[in-house]
């Protein structure tokens, strides 16, 4: 069974010179993946997952973040080109789990 999950939510930058774009998960989405991916989880507590933006996919992982209590989606600059997105934009994304872990 594959599970996956549609969200919106805000583009961000990390505050350093690193350049890294992160989408924060909504709490209810993060709880179900953190319930659905208990038996796979890899290093850091991270998820591996598909992810799609504006018809755009990749192959990563989501991260646990503890300041918020969810996960944090890494968005490489790739993604970011292709879609037209920049920080602060609010984005769709769709996530489907990736059960072989």
């Amino acid at each position: 069974m594959t599970t996956s999950y549609a969200f919106r939510g805000e583009l961000w930058l990390y505050p350093d010179a690193s350049g890294w774009h992160f989408i924060t998960l909504p709490p209810e989405v993060a709880d179900e993946i953190r319930d659905e991916s208990a038996p796979f989880r890899r290093g850091f507590g991270s998820v591996k997952v598909t992810a799609s933006i504006a018809g755009n996919s990749w192959s990563t992982s989501v991260f646990p973040e503890s300041k918020s209590h969810s996960y944090v989606l890494p968005v490489k600059k790739a993604i970011r080109t292709a879609a037209g997105i920049s920080a602060g934009d609010d984005v769709d994304v769709e996530l489907v789990l990736d059960r072989e872990g």
